[in-house]
């Protein structure tokens, strides 16, 4: 789940067209587990092809793909390595967290209530590691290419987007920010209306710009303080937080004493927080440097090899979509010809 800083931190609604022809680095898992989550039928069951395999995750990824694309976006995706020591009981408890939802989804199916249903079914999303090859496989197929990060993905695409390979991280989670991204991009690969089934609800989720220079200068706070900010409200390494600190709270110890360690209201709780090495993995996360991705034009045979001929995708709709994505290429080449040629 990362961070959640909430409102305290300045972020901007944009329009997908606002960030036409941008380059981004995208959390692969945080991507893949939103489209597990969400495109689901109405007893909150997966999308499967003819054999019984899950194409949840696949068919969100090429169709939102297709959107970016046809904005003239350049993508990368960055899946997580190893997770940290720190992240292992964190690990454990979403786990945990799937199991009983996945037990209540059982229960809630065995009754009729579909809502409840698609509620625990969403909670109860696993993604496997085949899951993630068959989106590395479409990926392949689609031109787009991607990066297995050492560690934490979020690590990685900051590390880009501070080297400037791309314009911005694309992710829900606000860690990238702590991380040191210069610029996070949120809801781009969910934007649109979406249903609540637990409230009965449609929402329009838009997407939004957060820039780390005016975080820092509207929060008044450094970089490094930032991370002390991140871990007095809670980061995958202390989900917990610390009883009481909100972010008003958090925001005035780090204004009163300047370093996490000088809080003395909080000296019993910090003791029990190994804040010094999680501040580290924010400041200076494994990551490779001076990745240089390669973008290769989208394979249509092969797109529609893998999702027609392997996972039973209407060939009429996928042959559409890749017909969009060419005439957008075909277009930008025409545009350069006419003023460079």
């Amino acid at each position: 789940m990362g961070v959640d800083f909430g409102d305290s931190i300045p972020r901007e609604k944009i329009q997908l067209e606002d960030i036409s022809g941008w380059t981004l680095a995208v959390d692969g898992y945080n991507t893949l587990y939103q489209f597990l989550a969400i495109i689901r039928g109405m007893d909150g069951g997966h999308l499967k092809d003819s054999q019984g395999r899950v194409t949840s995750h696949i068919s969100g990824l090429f169709y939102r793909n297709v959107n970016l694309l046809e904005l003239g976006m350049k993508l990368v995706y960055v899946f997580d390595g190893k997770p940290p020591e720190l992240k292992m009981e964190e690990i454990r408890r979403r786990s945990e967290q799937r199991r009983e939802a996945k037990d209540q989804y059982l229960r809630a199916l065995q009754t009729g209530d579909m809502a409840q249903a698609r509620k625990f079914a969403e909670a109860s999303t696993v993604l496997r590691r085949d899951m993630v090859a068959d989106a590395k496989a479409l990926l392949d197929a689609m031109g787009i290419p991607w990066v297995d990060a050492p560690s934490e993905g979020e690590a990685q695409a900051s590390v880009m987007a501070m080297e400037g390979t791309v314009n911005a991280v694309a992710s829900q989670d606000h860690d990238s920010l702590v991380f040191g991204a210069p610029v996070l991009v949120r809801n781009v690969t969910i934007s649109g209306k979406r249903r609540l089934p637990s409230k009965g609800i449609v929402i329009n989720v838009v997407p939004e710009r957060i820039v780390l220079s005016s975080v820092l200068a509207t929060t008044g706070l450094s970089r490094e303080q930032l991370v002390d900010y991140a871990i007095l409200l809670g980061t995958d390494f202390n989900p917990d937080g610390f009883e009481g600190v909100g972010p008003a709270t958090a925001l005035k110890y780090l204004k009163k004493y300047g370093r996490l360690e000088e809080v003395k209201e909080l000296a019993g709780p910090l003791s029990e927080v190994n804040y010094g090495e999680i501040r580290k993995l924010y400041m200076d996360a494994p990551a490779n440097k001076g990745i240089k991705p390669e973008w290769k034009p989208l394979d249509r045979q092969s797109v529609i090899s893998y999702l027609v001929g392997e996972h039973s995708f209407s060939r009429d709709r996928v042959e559409a979509a890749i017909s969009r994505v060419q005439a957008t290429k075909n277009s930008q080449s025409e545009t350069l010809e006419k003023w460079f040629g």
